[in-house]
């Protein structure tokens, strides 16, 4: 196992910087999810780090070693791509042997790394079995254990599970962090989702055309976050965003004056949706209900606010029918206030 360093990382095609100046730090051991939209470059980046693509400018060092300019095989990592990527005419045991093979590893070593990585990802029953009579999950789990069979360094990861149905994804998503937790590979995993990459990083890298805009924990980045794109961006759902005007320590919205502890003048305030409450006082800000979803354990509430769109929790039993004007306060404590031109998180006054 090993620490990665991306050092300065450009990536341009042709006039096109999908890549710019990144700079990152995944200690040994630790599971770092990259995520961010289509085109933000978390996938341009992953491949970089694999040898598959080459940088513009920049240094990718494993281990302490500086790998930059030395092919995949030369890296000490395995890859888990997107499409599952097993060989069709090969049986489970071949698949999961196959790069061990490749490096020349005796028949006896391979049966043992075969073994070993079958049960842990709970593949045994099926080693002699070929891919097109597994399941999709099962797929995904002969990728998985052909990459730690070879014990590499690090281990990188490609939005493994999004060709799975969402049922699926949620069950190999705890195995999947089962299993990385006791192999303790050093772990990349680039994905979309943000449910995915809360439930498996330790540490999540936001990514913004071409840029990490945030590193922090998962309960870090979804209360503390630093950007309006990543408030945006991280949480089901989004982090509403209520443009007001603070002075002298508070800002209102209706009647309703919330503590506003930032420099005075126009200001977003970052709230999520479970941190506002509704109620029918008449000194709460006002809401127009204009749709309720309901979710099972609560009910979402979109409605119109200041001029914007703002969505609520309420108790699943909610009677708050379309058009009915509503009242919400949000916690304090759980505001974030950011700068309405930079989109920048505001510094709190003392």
């Amino acid at each position: 196992m090993a620490d990665i360093q991306i050092d300065r990382i450009v990536k341009a095609f042709g006039t096109v910087v999908a890549l710019e100046e990144v700079r990152l730090d995944v200690p040994d051991g630790e599971f770092l999810a990259l995520l961010g939209p289509s085109g933000c470059g978390k996938t341009t980046l992953l491949r970089i780090i694999a040898g598959l693509e080459t940088q513009t400018s920049g240094r990718v060092r494993i281990g302490g070693r500086d790998v930059s300019d030395l092919p995949p095989r030369r890296r000490a990592l395995a890859m888990v791509f997107q499409n599952y990527a097993v060989f069709p005419h090969m049986t489970v045991a071949e698949n999961i042997g196959f790069g061990l093979r490749m490096r020349g590893d005796d028949a006896a070593t391979v049966r043992a790394a075969v073994g070993r990585a079958a049960e842990l990802l709970k593949m045994t029953p099926y080693l002699d079995r070929y891919p097109s009579k597994l399941s999709g999950g099962q797929r995904q789990r002969v990728a998985v254990a052909r990459a730690l069979a070879v014990e590499p360094a690090v281990l990188l990861m490609d939005e493994p599970l999004s060709n799975l149905d969402a049922l699926l994804r949620l069950e190999m998503r705890a195995e999947l962090k089962a299993v990385l937790r006791e192999a303790g590979t050093t772990t990349l995993y680039v994905t979309h989702d943000q449910t995915e990459a809360m439930g498996l990083a330790d540490r999540i890298a936001v990514m913004e055309k071409g840029r990490i805009v945030q590193i922090d924990r998962p309960a870090a980045l979804y209360r503390h976050p630093r950007t309006r794109f990543v408030g945006g961006f991280v949480g089901t759902p989004p982090m509403n965003f209520i443009p007001v005007v603070a002075a002298g320590g508070r800002a209102m919205i209706g009647p309703l004056a919330v503590q506003a502890p930032v420099r005075d003048g126009p200001v977003l305030m970052g709230v999520r949706a479970e941190d506002l409450d509704l109620t029918d006082d008449d000194g709460a800000a006002p809401l127009m209900v204009r749709v309720t979803e309901p979710m099972g354990s609560h009910l979402l509430v979109t409605g119109e606010a200041a001029g914007v769109t703002v969505r609520a929790m309420a108790p699943a039993d909610a009677d708050l029918p379309a058009g009915r004007p509503v009242g919400f306060r949000p916690r304090p404590e759980r505001v974030v206030w950011m700068d309405p031109e930079s989109g920048q998180a505001l510094e709190m006054r003392a």
